[in-house]
C-alpha cells in the first residue's frame, strides 16, 4: 500500500507550525499583570490560528481520502488483470456507488477527528488563560498585602507551565493517554488513509466477483505477523473456511492503528496457496 508520507508529513507540518505559534502567543503574555482585555486579545489571535488551520485540514482531507480511495481500485485493477500497470489502472478508475458513499463517510469522519484536535486545544487554552488571569490578580493582591513589589517566580513558573501544557494536549482518548495534537494527527490520519484504501479496494473486488484476498507481507514484528500472507474472505457470503476481513480485523492484532498491512484480491482462493 502507498505510504503517503509526503501528504501526511505536510499536515503534520501544519499542526506544528499552529502549536509553535500559539506557544509564542501565550508566551508574549506579561503574566505579572495579566488583564482580561489583554487575555481576550490573545485568545482572539489563537482563534484565528485554530480557524485557519482547521480549514487548511479540512481541503488536505477532501484531497487526500479519495486519492487512497483510488489507490485502492488501482491496487484491485491491477490485481484482477483489468489492468496491466499503474498508468492504465489510474485511466480506469472510477468510483461505484458504494466506494463513492464510503468516501463521503471517510471524508466526514476524518474531519471531524481532526476537529476535536482544534477543539480540545483550543478548550484547554481558553481555561488555562482565564485561570492565568484569576491566579495573576490573585497573586498580586497578595503580593500588595505582603509589601512585595511583584509576583514571586515560582508562580509565574507555575502558570507558564500550565500554560504549556494546554498546548500540548490535542486529544484525549479513549484509555485516558494524552496525545500531543501533531502525533495525533499523524496517527489518525495514517489510519484513515489506510481503511480507505482496504475499503476501497474491497467494493471495487467484490462489485468485480473477487470474493477473496491475500493480506501483504512487510516482514513485521507484532501480532500482524501471523496474518501476512493469509486468506481472507472479503464478504462473509463467499465460500470456505478463510476468516473474513472483519473477522481478522476484530482479533485486534491486524489492521490497527498505524498498520501498514494491506491485501491483494483474488477470484479463487485455490490459486493464492
Amino acid at each position: 500500500m502507498p505510504t503517503y508520507e509526503y501528504e501526511i508529513a505536510a499536515l503534520v507540518a501544519a499542526y506544528k507550525d499552529a502549536v509553535g505559534r500559539i506557544k509564542r502567543e501565550l508566551e508574549r503574555l506579561d503574566l505579572a499583570g495579566l488583564s482580561r482585555a489583554n487575555a481576550e486579545i490573545a485568545l482572539a489571535e489563537i482563534a484565528r490560528i485554530l480557524a485557519s488551520l482547521n480549514e487548511e485540514s479540512a481541503a488536505w482531507v477532501a484531497a487526500n481520502i479519495p486519492a487512497a480511495a483510488r489507490g485502492g481500485i488501482v491496487n484491485t485493477l491491477i490485481a484482477l488483470g483489468v489492468a496491466e500497470t499503474a498508468e492504465q489502472a489510474q485511466a480506469l478508475v472510477k468510483f461505484n456507488r458504494m466506494n463513492a458513499n464510503m468516501v463521503a463517510a471517510a471524508i466526514a469522519d476524518t474531519q471531524a477527528d481532526l476537529l476535536a484536535v482544534t477543539q480540545n486545544v483550543d478548550r484547554r487554552v481558553r481555561s488555562a488563560v482565564r485561570q492565568a488571569v484569576a491566579d495573576s490578580m490573585r497573586a498580586n493582591m497578595a503580593a500588595g498585602i505582603n509589601g512585595r513589589r511583584t509576583i514571586s517566580r515560582d508562580i509565574l513558573t507555575e502558570m507558564r507551565r500550565s500554560l504549556g501544557s494546554a498546548v500540548e494536549t490535542g486529544i484525549i482518548d479513549a484509555a485516558g493517554r494524552r496525545w500531543r495534537p501533531e502525533v495525533y494527527v499523524d496517527m489518525v490520519t495514517r489510519t484513515k488513509m489506510a481503511a480507505t484504501y482496504n475499503e476501497a479496494t474491497t467494493n471495487e473486488a467484490i462489485q468485480r466477483g473477487a470474493f477473496y484476498a491475500v493480506i501483504s507481507r512487510h516482514n513485521a514484528t507484532d501480532a500482524c505477523t501471523k496474518w501476512e500472507g493469509r486468506i481472507i474472505r472479503l464478504t462473509a457470503e463467499a465460500p470456505g473456511d478463510y476468516p473474513t476481513y472483519s473477522e481478522a480485523k476484530a482479533t485486534g492484532e491486524i489492521w490497527h492503528p498505524n498498520c501498514r498491512h494491506t491485501y491483494i484480491p483474488a477470484r479463487r482462493p485455490d490459486r493464492l496457496t
